[in-house]
């Protein structure tokens, strides 16, 4: 597989100001003292107030930007990797683009959408761009407001989410500079396409044809335990060959960061993988599922405590709707 020179050189975080507790989601659900951090393992999570996916998307870029030493005119391309788009037209790099103050720079802009696994799929796609020579310097941003489509109906699965945006600079390794992609792997199953969707808001169910009796297909659905029993059985060859692919052994790796999609899903990947918790990077706690923006999320946290320096190798790895798994490994 073709190595990628790519480092990474700055990340951004933004999170809302209200943070929602489990105890305050006890009560709105009508369910007994501790039960929703139990089932979820989040004890706060985070709902915007107003903000637009790309308000979030353009602080958490400007805090990337800032922490790689560089301007927006440094930049040759800017992509959204995040799940459901502010508006269905433009795309939602354009809106974060013109949020940023660069509304007429002409820097290009598009979006990549693979739910849960868009900051991935961005990256991998955007490297291989980089090393055809298009673009040195890219800004990827993955915003997400999942408060918007929750059905508190589904009480199991509306406890998990959160609101949040990350930002990753990224640019070609100079000489002298190890930062490498050493493998990427993706597959997807789309027998499971029902089992985490939202039906309604394109073209099968669009928004003019709503009716307040059928407002659950315009909210999120999601069958967990049938998703969690198909990609257990698909995960642990998946690893195997990605890090085939790689060259490398799980052992070999500084940090893992998965996608944190919830407590049990961070237990499974921990308990096939064998992974100790000093090289898993777990923030679901105190974050949610924040969707598309939890890998870059989890990334920034990896670097920002220390945990994650150059020259370590690292994976991050996920599943999303599709139902896809995904993973990179890459040196730092």
């Amino acid at each position: 597989m073709m190595q990628r020179k790519l480092r990474i050189l700055g990340t951004g975080k933004y999170l809302p100001a209200r943070q929602v507790t489990s105890e305050e989601l006890d009560e709105r659900l009508g369910k007994p003292a501790g039960w929703v951090l139990k089932k979820s393992g989040v004890k706060v999570r985070y709902y915007t107030e107003g903000e637009t996916v790309s308000q979030m998307g353009a602080r958490a870029a400007a805090e990337a930007l800032k922490e790689a030493g560089l301007t927006f005119a440094d930049l040759d391309c800017i992509v959204c990797t995040n799940s459901v788009p502010e508006q269905p037209i433009p795309c939602t790099a354009a809106l974060i683009q013109n949020e940023m103050g660069h509304g007429d720079s002409g820097t290009p802009c598009f979006d990549v959408n693979s739910t849960c696994l868009s900051f991935l799929a961005g990256l991998d796609l955007i490297s291989y761009t980089m090393a055809m020579g298009k673009y040195k310097t890219v800004l990827l941003v993955a915003p997400e407001i999942a408060s918007a489509g929750l059905n508190y109906e589904q009480s199991e699965s509306s406890i998990l989410f959160g609101d949040g945006a990350a930002a990753v600079v990224v640019g070609i390794s100079r000489e002298g500079e190890t930062s490498h992609i050493l493998a990427s792997r993706m597959e997807t199953y789309g027998s499971g396409y029902a089992l985490s969707e939202v039906r309604g808001g394109g073209t099968k169910l669009p928004a003019a044809a709503f009716e307040a009796s059928r407002a659950a297909d315009y909210l999120f659905d999601m069958q967990g335990e049938a998703l969690f029993k198909k990609t257990s059985k698909l995960l642990p060859r998946f690893m195997e060959e990605l890090f085939r692919d790689a060259g490398v052994g799980l052992s070999e790796l500084s940090i893992v960061i998965p996608h944190q999609g919830s407590a049990m899903a961070m237990r499974l990947l921990q308990h096939k993988l064998g992974i100790p918790d000093s090289r898993l990077m777990n923030i679901i706690g105190n974050h949610g599922n924040t969707i598309a923006a939890s890998l870059p999320m989890g990334l920034h946290e990896a670097i920002r405590q220390g945990r994650l320096e150059r020259g370590n190798l690292a994976a991050i790895i996920g599943i999303s709707a599709g139902v896809s798994l995904g993973g990179i490994v890459f040196e730092y």
